[in-house]
């Protein structure tokens, strides 16, 4: 259910395709991010529909893992390819990029 800031580090070095998701809220968002989609947590239910349904899986992140955790049950219990990155935005900061601010 989950995945570590590292793991995707190698994806994305080894040229894996995926799409992030990030679940934080707006003033979140606009703080840092990692790009990729943005569909707020309390937005999830009504438009997990707009995701795209195709074999990529999502990586779904938000600040230190928890809503995400959350958004991806629920997005696996809608049949999604679905991991949520443990430690969040907060933990890729610290073991992958730190120029991403942490707040």
């Amino acid at each position: 259910m989950e995945i570590d800031a590292k793991k995707i580090s190698q994806w994305q070095s080894n040229g894996k395709e995926f799409r992030f998701l990030d679940v934080r809220r707006d003033d979140e968002r606009q703080t840092c991010h990692l790009g990729g989609i943005h569909i707020p947590l309390d937005q999830l239910e009504n438009r997990y529909t707009e995701l795209p349904h195709d074999k990529l899986p999502l990586i779904v992140y938000c600040h230190h893992g928890v809503r995400s955790l959350y958004a991806t049950q629920f997005l696996k219990m809608h049949g999604h390819d679905a991991l949520s990155l443990r430690g969040g935005i907060d933990l890729w900061s610290l073991e992958i990029d730190p120029s991403i601010p942490r707040y």
